[in-house]
């Protein structure tokens, strides 16, 4: 079928809630506090790659393991589901480590390109095109620059309560598309 503006608008919206950079803002902020300059270019490239690798690489991955897109889609649909859980309750289910270094570890992997998004990328591959989802993950680690960028300015513009609303919302909708990637790909475990 080839590029689509309303798949790739939609794929853009799943990453972008998935991968929650506004929501991360309080977690960078902290994280820049601690160690000091965050490198937001060598965060967002290395994230781009890993996401556009796992793209291409990790249906055959699942593969080898003897895994189905569809089996994955569905798992994705619970990891969607708990991650949009955290987000509208404000609680973590997924606790990580202190790091001791940034850019790559944790801002790249796994607070960019994490589990949550990896699964997601899968999940939208057994239903979008590749273009629109490559197209999607470049813009969207656009916007993950600018933020890495500008995190400081955009924590003291939102301000605690506007991060807050921001999350719930981005976490009803990821709840609605892990629902959604439910339902789709559940029907062809069951022939």
């Amino acid at each position: 079928m080839g590029f689509d503006w309303k798949e790739m608008f939609t794929i853009s919206m799943v990453l972008f809630a998935v991968i929650d950079i506004i929501g991360s803002v309080p977690i960078i902020v902290d994280l820049r506090a601690k160690i000091g300059h965050i490198q937001s270019e060598k965060a967002s490239i290395v994230a781009a790659v890993i996401m556009i690798a796992f793209l291409f690489v990790g249906e055959e991955i699942l593969k080898l393991i003897g895994i189905d897109a569809s089996s994955f889609a569905v798992a994705g649909s619970f990891v969607l589901f708990f991650l949009a859980l955290e987000m509208i309750l404000g609680i973590r289910l997924y606790k990580e480590d202190n790091p001791s270094t940034a850019s790559i570890v944790p801002i790249a992997f796994p607070l960019i390109a994490g589990a949550g998004t990896m699964t997601t990328i899968l999940s939208l591959r057994a239903e979008y095109e590749k273009i629109n989802i490559i197209i999607a993950i470049l813009i969207n680690v656009t916007v993950v620059y600018v933020v890495l960028k500008s995190s400081s300015k955009i924590e003291k513009l939102l301000g605690e309560n506007g991060l807050g609303v921001i999350r719930k919302v981005f976490g009803v909708i990821l709840l609605a598309i892990a629902v959604k990637l439910f339902a789709a790909n559940v029907k062809q475990l069951f022939p």
